[in-house]
């Protein structure tokens, strides 16, 4: 027999099967021994109230062989002789754009300007040793994109773009835990994710396809408004079938360059803040309801704040529990952070994005720069607090509540950030739509959860690549650029995504848009 049952159980109760298992076996009145595998469907906190519950979906099987029903296999056939279909960017977006073209029998030729993961982590001690930034190699260009360092958060709004449970199967598939086939807000952990990625890249290339590391785009080849293939930086071309365009949010360089190859882009609203960060024994305190905090059984609190001020959204993302804020500039003369988490999320802090919304209407000061106005405004924000860090990515910083008061801080808390901080009157130089807006939200955050308005937390500068300010415009049947044939912008860089899996969701979905593309091209 196999059932199903829905259960609230304790912290506790939930940890582990020796625990649980009695429970089920005396809601199903029987003896525990007759129960011969269990497996966990769904499981959610439900942390309202002080006495905090998990709910759990249990799939039971009881005197016979339990077949895990997420178990799911994937046909990555040799598609070396097959037609080519060149993929710019080894982010999410291009990664699964890679494989579901494998599976629909094309050969992905993956072009990343960044370097492989195993690299790519070298660069990083280089960059905490050095405090230079390597432009093409760092936390956020390189394979598997600016999500690899940033926790692998896999929860996400957007479940109507795709098959959200097949992206996470394929993630399980290559490596991730089975913890995010169930988890109401799955998370892989940057030290594990990286590891998942180098096993997508071992299936793209055992399948025939093609993976290239520091290969920079230079221009597209475009040939009777249809494009044709690339030219690479070192002079070289490359050709295939149709040409998926997956390069990020922060390849700023690759919007100017398709700018100026007659390729049309478009304005869009972003946001734009800085990272907070507050010891996590406080929000497990705030969260759990409980002066003691998280005790043994239950997970890093998290926390997702969003509020409307004048008409504009303020609200947290990205939040790492347990987690680090890390340097996220691209260029010497910037100043970015972020956040990640490991697995086990297991440091003494919690950070996160705090954001405002900025509308194309809000920046006619920079209306000069066209269709690049958003990415003006975020450089040089970045290079202000480039400056005010000390440049040298030392990142200003200031109280919390300090900021609130509009006073500089004469001490700063402990942080996570290694590269240090130094203290900074954040109020007097972030532009003003966004200071009174982060005041105000930080105001009704803290009247929501007391305690959270506090001079034990921080704020860092500044946190610009939440979104891109550019979108690349297509042809929303054929997912195609409004004007160039046979291009497929996709992902958070072209503008339709915004987190791991919506990027996923987006590469598979631009993949299965060249597929269509070719079977009505080839009847022509």
């Amino acid at each position: 027999m196999i059932t199903e049952i829905d259960m609230v159980l304790s912290p506790k109760e939930a940890s582990d099967e020796k625990y649980y298992k009695p429970i089920l076996a005396q809601k199903l009145k029987m003896n525990p021994d007759k129960i011969t595998g269990i497996q966990i469907l769904r499981k959610s906190i439900d942390a309202r109230r002080r006495n905090v519950k998990i709910n759990l979906r249990f799939r039971i099987a009881v005197n016979e062989p339990l077949q895990k029903e997420d178990k799911q296999e994937f046909n990555y056939s040799d598609v070396s002789a097959q037609k080519r279909v060149i993929v710019i960017g080894a982010g999410p977006a291009g990664l699964f754009a890679a494989l579901r073209l494998i599976e629909l029998g094309y050969k992905p030729i993956v072009l990343e300007r960044g370097k492989c993961v195993e690299d790519r982590k070298k660069d990083l001690g280089i960059l905490y040793k050095t405090r230079k930034v390597n432009v093409d190699s760092n936390f956020a260009f390189g394979e598997g994109g600016a999500g690899t360092f940033s926790d692998g958060k896999l929860y996400t709004r957007s479940k109507k773009r795709g098959n959200l449970k097949r992206i996470l199967q394929i993630l399980h598939h290559h490596g991730a835990q089975n913890e995010i086939l169930y988890d109401a807000h799955p998370h892989i952990g940057t030290d594990v994710l990286p590891k998942v990625i180098m096993q997508i890249r071992k299936t793209i290339l055992q399948s025939g396809g093609e993976v290239h590391f520091s290969a920079k785009v230079k221009d597209l080849i475009i040939k009777n408004n249809r494009v044709v293939g690339v030219c690479m930086q070192d002079g070289l071309e490359r050709h295939g079938e149709a040409v998926i365009l997956a390069t990020g949010h922060s390849a700023r360089d690759v919007y100017r360059n398709l700018n100026n190859s007659g390729v049309e882009l478009e304005a869009k609203s972003f946001a734009m803040g800085v990272r907070i960060e507050h010891p996590q024994k406080l929000i497990d305190q705030i969260q759990y309801h409980n002066p003691q905090g998280r005790g043994s059984y239950l997970p890093a609190a998290s926390y997702s704040f969003v509020q409307q001020v004048e008409g504009r959204g303020v609200y947290s993302f990205c939040m790492c529990p347990g987690g680090v804020i890390v340097p996220a500039a691209t260029n010497d003369n910037q100043q970015v952070v972020n956040g990640m988490s490991a697995s086990n999320r297991n440091t003494a802090f919690a950070n996160s994005g705090m954001a405002v919304e900025i509308r194309v209407e809000d920046l006619k000061a920079y209306a000069g720069y066209g269709v690049f106005a958003g990415l003006k405004f975020q450089e040089e924000l970045e290079e202000i607090a480039f400056n005010e860090g000390g440049r040298n990515l030392t990142a200003p910083a200031q109280r919390m509540l300090d900021f609130v008061k509009e006073q500089k801080s004469e001490s700063l808390p402990k942080t996570s950030y290694r590269p240090g901080v130094i203290s900074s009157p954040m109020h007097q130089w972030l532009p003003e739509l966004i200071r009174f807006r982060l005041q105000e939200g930080f105001r009704i955050f803290g009247q929501k959860s007391k305690g959270f308005l506090t001079n034990d937390a921080l704020i860092l500068g500044i946190e610009s690549r939440t979104s891109s300010p550019v979108r690349i415009p297509r042809d929303p049947d054929t997912l195609q650029h409004i004007r160039i044939e046979g291009l497929f912008p996709c992902g958070e860089g072209a503008g339709y995504a915004g987190g791991i899996v919506s990027a996923a969701m987006d590469g598979e979905l631009s993949a299965e848009a060249v597929n269509r593309y070719k079977n009505q091209f080839g009847m022509k």
